[in-house]
């Protein structure tokens, strides 16, 4: 298995297809073999069973009928007469026409009882019988024409008369008329003959190749009367044979005898072996065309394979996705397979693509992030440090406010007693309408009284420049409030709200304390004018009682002066402390401020933070993303 790990799928497909037809036909051809060899045995055999039958009906038919021309020639009346009556010069003419006529017959003789011959169809064939009587009496084919019957052991060797080997057809001459044996006629058939008669199948067997296929025939005790071979051809001792017997059933001449059809084993199974050949050769071609099909189908498979592979080898190397995977026309899994790897190519591509769009579009968004976060963090760390001299300022104004509620409440005291002191001149005024006589005293005290009002109001008049003043340090201090909250952007809105009422507050403490320092101006030219008057009521003591009540009434017209200047200091210190109460809520809205200043300070350095991990990450991607090319 290891083996197979090494190899490239191209190799491992043609080998399993190899193997796999290997494996289809290797037991095809053993059974084939097996098969093949085992009918070609059979066949052999059967043939040579044919052979063998043919042989034994060929001989059995042709000795058969030579049998029967001998018996029927020695019924032939000129035979039987010649022995009656000693007239063999005609037997001996039909003697030699027959012989002519049937020139597979060696010779033929006629014999008496005694064993002479008597007539021959050749003269020298009868003189030579003539002077071998005792052995024609002697011999076996003599004595069994004498007893009816054939004997053909004298087929085995040559005959010293004829000088070959013949087949003696001996049959008895019976009396036309007393049916008694008269001779006996010797028919000697040329054995030699036998090969004429098997030569056909001789042929045919060597027209199919078999050249060692051989004839026998052998008597029934296995003596060989007849071989197709030539006696120096070797003789194979595991030859081919089948035989074939020629029974009993009816007696003829060859009686037992077996007649057997051989051939070399080589040349018997040489179909076997050119079987095996052919075999060995057509597996080994299809083998060898079996690997090459196998071959061209696993190229035809793994070559668009091949093609994904060098474009992922290129893509992993080089990072180059602008390359185009050519997809093949085929429709089987290998088409499928170039097909979605075609459409992963172009959504990589386009995501690859978005990628970089993406990563460029968030590098640029990072940068403009960073950019944002340090220009606000500029701006933050301004406003941090406007609120902290806003904080200063606002706690400056707190103090200025308490300062100035502290003293509107001296200018509402101051007030109460000039109130009082107005009262207290009218009624002075209502003592001189009783008693003029105490005119001068009082004129007297009253311009002391005057002159400590004129004192109180130029205290007034510092007061009420310390709160203009302050009404225009706060509504300085409301507009660059306001200013500042307008920077703050959502976190500067309530801090706007509260500078607005500040600024209001401040426009109207200017606006009472212009009012205030016109009441405080006339009652200064009104106490400037009593003093006058005062001073002129002391010269003019004798000035009529008319003077005196205008006086009265001046005083009257200063009292009112005094209520009015009483309230204006009343508004004044509400307005002040109403200030306060507004300086007290920018202070708590500023010092608000300035702890939500620092939480925005800590969330800008995490979104700081958080953008410059988010600016890693946009390299990391733009990085990754750059691998391809698009």
């Amino acid at each position: 298995m290891r083996f197979l790990d090494g190899l490239k799928l191209r190799a491992r497909l043609t080998l399993a297809v190899s193997l796999l037809i290997l494996c289809a036909l290797l037991p095809l051809n053993l059974f084939q073999r097996f098969s093949t060899t085992e009918n070609i045995h059979e066949q052999i055999h059967a043939t040579l069973e044919v052979e063998a039958e043919g042989l034994r009906d060929l001989v059995e038919s042709a000795l058969a009928e030579r049998e029967a021309n001998a018996r029927s020639w020695s019924e032939d009346a000129i035979l039987r007469g010649a022995l009656l009556f000693d007239t063999f010069e005609k037997s001996d003419a039909v003697l030699a026409t027959l012989q002519k006529r049937h020139p597979s017959f060696s010779g033929l003789v006629l014999f008496t009882e005694d064993g002479r011959a008597v007539s021959a169809s050749a003269p020298l064939l009868r003189e030579a019988f003539v002077a071998r009587q005792p052995e024609v009496v002697a011999s076996g084919w003599f004595r069994a024409a004498l007893e009816g019957r054939l004997d053909t052991g004298a087929v085995t060797q040559v005959d010293p008369v004829f000088g070959q080997r013949v087949l003696p057809f001996a049959v008895p001459v019976l009396s036309p008329i007393s049916g008694a044996r008269i001779g006996v006629l010797l028919a000697a058939y040329d054995w030699g003959q036998v090969s004429s008669v098997v030569s056909t199948a001789l042929e045919r067997s060597h027209a199919r190749g078999q050249k060692s296929f051989a004839l026998e025939v052998r008597s029934a005790d296995g003596t060989s009367l007849y071989d197709s071979r030539d006696a120096a051809t070797p003789r194979a001792a595991d030859a081919v044979s089948a035989q074939a017997v020629n029974n009993e059933t009816r007696h003829d001449v060859g009686d037992g005898w077996l007649f057997v059809a051989t051939v070399d084993p080589e040349e018997a199974y040489a179909p076997i072996q050119r079987a095996e050949t052919v075999a060995v050769l057509l597996t080994v071609g299809s083998l060898l065309l079996a690997g090459l099909g196998a071959w061209l189908l696993a190229h035809g498979m793994t070559r668009p394979i091949s093609t994904l592979s060098e474009v992922v080898g290129r893509i992993v190397r080089e990072g180059d996705l602008t390359q185009r995977v050519a997809v093949p026309s085929r429709r089987d899994e290998v088409g499928e397979l170039a097909q979605a790897f075609s459409r992963m190519m172009n959504h990589l591509r386009e995501s690859t693509a978005s990628l970089q769009q993406g990563t460029k579009v968030l590098g640029q968004t990072v940068a403009e992030l960073t950019s944002a976060a340090s220009q606000q963090e500029r701006n933050l760390s301004r406003q941090a440090a406007a609120l902290q001299e806003t904080q200063v300022t606002a706690q400056e104004i707190k103090q200025t406010s308490m300062m100035a509620a502290d003293r509107s409440q001296a200018v509402l005291g101051a007030s109460a007693r000039a109130r009082e002191v107005g009262s207290a001149g009218e009624a002075t005024v209502s003592a001189s309408l009783q008693g003029f006589e105490q005119l001068r005293e009082q004129v007297g005290r009253m311009a002391t009284s005057i002159s400590a009002l004129a004192d109180r109001t130029q205290q007034i008049d510092g007061i009420t420049q310390t709160v203009k003043d302050l009404a225009d340090q706060s509504n300085m201090l409301a507009l660059n409030a306001a200013i500042e909250s307008v920077r703050s952007g959502e976190h500067g809105k309530g801090f706007g709200v509260v500078a607005r009422e500040i600024r209001s507050l401040a426009d109207q403490s200017i606006t009472s304390t212009g009012r205030v320092r016109e009441i405080l101006e006339d009652i200064r030219r009104a106490i400037q004018a009593t003093v006058g008057i005062s001073e002129e009521g002391q010269r003019r003591t004798e000035v009529g009682l008319g003077q005196v009540r205008a006086s009265g009434d001046s005083l009257r017209e200063l009292a009112g002066i005094i209520q009015d200047n009483a309230n204006a200091a009343q508004q004044i210190a509400a307005a002040v402390t109403q200030q306060n109460a507004g300086v007290a809520q920018i202070f708590t809205a500023v010092t608000d401020l300035s702890k939500m200043m620092e939480e925005t300070m800590q969330g800008l350095k995490g979104t700081q933070q958080t953008t410059e991990l988010l600016r890693d990450v946009a390299q990391r991607m733009e990085v990754v993303a750059g691998t391809y090319r698009v």
